[in-house]
């Protein structure tokens, strides 16, 4: 979360972030409405209940001192209802004695209601995105993210004389797919790899965590379950209508959806040293996601899937050093779908589409001849302290004397997401024999530069 006291200091600039984020916090304002169409009136209103439930948690706090002040007096005086005459003293005693019984009474009472405050006001507030990049595009549909770059060519499919497949017709003609299979055993949207399938799958795990290894991080296979006080830690919503998570019954556990759940939640609750950053790790996990509401071309094949597997990049960092690392995380993963020769452009992404946890956020996505258009490979995010402050994950500043400890930032990344990575070479590698070239990258890996039909045994 926010720290509270950009709340109290600067409260129109969380306004016009929900303004730019068109991000609702209490439905009860204009519910139903589009933020658009609820106006300034929607986010000035929001502020306005939130500076209400801190300044109510603030003036219980205040009540608190003050109930100190009269139980500190009431010791006081009876210390000295010894120099009062004596036929005054038991009077006096018993009035303080029960003038303190109440005032203990009103303790207890004032403690629960401030609790409840607290609770109340974090609630909320915890339902507050980060802030914003200045740089970041204001907008809400895909029109409004700034494209920075495309890099590589796309192939004249034309040009060589034939019409590009999708994903999912090279698949199931080369025997690599099972979706009937998956649907049986598990459900829509589970499936089977098959045959080569599986080695180019393998085959992306192992380069992207070569890469990540090259480039200092330490490399991990990670839970495929986390607590959901991990999850909401990160700023993922464990439960509800509108959650993506699968939730594991009878208990507070969850299949991940990304490891940087994982990641993020390897340090809740500690302090790091300043020398110990830039923390750089690598997790390979498999992800779970409900994908509800999803349809759809996008929703087609292995493009959107419930369950794939995927290596990620994850960093605590200083405040100063996260929008270098940020950079850092992009390159790389620019780095492996160069190494892919496969063509992609780079977003930055609009602010009402960052979601809650993010200040800024770049997606790769892959040209994808089968569909005719570029689709989300790849994303990163740098989140600042929002999650650190959830986790509570600091570090000590170096210098003389004892400076306080302060927030990390956390970054996270995508190296390689398997299945919408197969997505990309199925369709730009695909060749006119209906075969499909391996990217030479991954060639020693998969033992074969081309797949080709199965043979008859």
């Amino acid at each position: 979360m926010l720290d509270i006291h950009v709340l109290r200091e600067d409260s129109a600039r969380i306004a016009q972030n929900l303004r730019d984020r068109h991000s609702r916090v209490f439905e009860d304002l204009a519910p139903g409405a589009d933020a658009d169409s609820a106006g300034a009136d929607w986010a000035a209103q929001t502020v306005a209940r939130l500076v209400d439930l801190d300044a109510a948690y603030l003036g219980l706090l205040r009540r608190q001192d003050e109930l100190r002040q009269q139980q500190n007096q009431t010791s006081a005086a009876m210390k000295s209802v010894g120099s009062l005459p004596k036929d005054q003293q038991a009077a006096e005693r018993a009035r303080l004695i029960e003038q303190g019984k109440q005032l203990r009474t009103d303790e207890r009472s004032l403690v629960d209601q401030t609790e409840a405050a607290l609770r109340a006001r974090d609630e909320a507030w915890a339902r507050v995105p980060n802030l914003t990049h200045a740089e970041t595009p204001r907008g809400r549909t895909d029109d409004d993210h700034r494209e920075l770059r495309r890099v590589g060519t796309p192939r004249d499919f034309a040009a060589e004389g034939f019409t590009p497949r999708d994903h999912l017709a090279v698949a199931e003609s080369l025997d690599l797919v099972d979706f009937e299979a998956g649907a049986r055993v598990a459900g829509q949207k589970f499936y089977y790899l098959k045959h080569e399938a599986v080695l180019l799958d393998l085959a992306l795990q192992h380069f992207a965590l070569g890469v990540a290894a090259r480039h200092g991080f330490a490399l991990h296979t990670t839970p495929d379950l986390a607590r959901e006080e991990i999850l909401r830690g990160l700023g993922f919503q464990p439960r509800g209508e509108s959650s993506q998570i699968y939730s594991v019954a009878d208990s507070d556990l969850c299949l991940v959806g990304t490891a940087e759940i994982t990641l993020g939640g390897m340090l809740a609750d500690a302090i790091l040293e300043e020398e110990q950053l830039p923390l750089l790790l690598a997790g390979l996990s498999h992800c779970f996601r409900t994908e509800a509401g999803s349809a759809g071309q996008e929703s087609k094949g292995l493009y959107r899937v419930h369950q794939f597997t995927k290596v990620e990049l994850f960093a605590f960092t200083t405040p100063e050093q996260s929008e270098t690392m940020h950079a850092r995380l992009l390159a790389i993963e620019e780095e492996i779908f160069q190494a892919l020769k496969i063509p992609y452009r780079v977003l930055d992404i609009a602010s009402g589409d960052l979601g809650g946890p993010a200040f800024r956020k770049f997606d790769l996505e892959a040209w994808m001849p089968g569909r005719g258009a570029h689709g989300e490979i790849t994303s990163t995010s740098n989140c600042t302290d929002y999650q650190a402050r959830r986790l509570r994950i600091r570090y000590r500043p170096g210098g003389d004397g004892k400076p306080k400890p302060r927030h990390v930032h956390m970054l996270n990344g995508t190296a390689v997401a398997t299945s919408r990575a197969l997505v990309a070479i199925l369709e730009n590698y695909q060749q006119q024999d209906g075969t499909v070239a391996v990217p030479e990258v991954l060639q020693p890996l998969v033992g074969k530069p081309v797949i080709g039909p199965r043979r008859r045994a």
